[in-house]
């Protein structure tokens, strides 16, 4: 499995930009007959998920759940998401708050439990209360998982952080 974490706050240009990188990178793994994995929202794991169908790549598309019941999306989300669904081959339910950043942070961590690589749209800078991709990042390379930073040079964030 191949799962994408980067920045929640990317520009619409930018994930333009991302998706066609996307596809690019991940034109290169269908041979080896992996598969997408991403956690159902708008933003990075649209473009993710756009980028996995287009390379060939089956995608698996994980949905919030309690109690082992699919929850009602965050209406910024729910669009995406529907999508995300008519692309994926598979559906996973995975129990966690939506509301809850550590619970989303935990759900990110399983997902990256399961996989052999991780791509990370990924500027440099830190984790903060909003953005854990610093802290993703890290936990995949603690566990041997195969991480792949990039961050584009035309690549922009609303909150106007573009560190590298």
């Amino acid at each position: 499995m191949i799962v994408v974490v980067g920045h929640p706050d990317l520009t619409a240009p930018t994930l333009a930009m991302l998706e066609e990188e996307l596809r690019r990178r991940l034109s290169d793994l269908t041979k080896a007959g992996r598969a997408g994995l991403v956690r159902a929202g708008q933003g990075l794991p649209l473009a993710f998920g756009r980028a996995a169908r287009a390379a060939g790549l089956a995608l698996v598309t994980a949905l919030p759940s309690m109690n082992g019941m699919p929850t009602v999306l965050d209406p910024q989300d729910r669009k995406a998401a529907g999508e995300l669904l008519l692309l994926s081959e598979q559906v996973r339910l995975l129990e966690y708050d939506q509301n809850d950043r550590d619970a989303c942070v935990g759900a990110d961590e399983s997902l990256l439990r399961t996989c052999r690589r991780l791509l990370a749209v990924w500027d440099g800078s830190p984790s903060n209360g909003r953005d854990a991709t610093a802290h993703l990042v890290a936990y995949a390379r603690s566990r041997g998982i195969d991480v792949e930073v990039f961050w584009p040079a035309a690549a922009r964030r609303l909150t106007g952080q573009n560190t590298v």
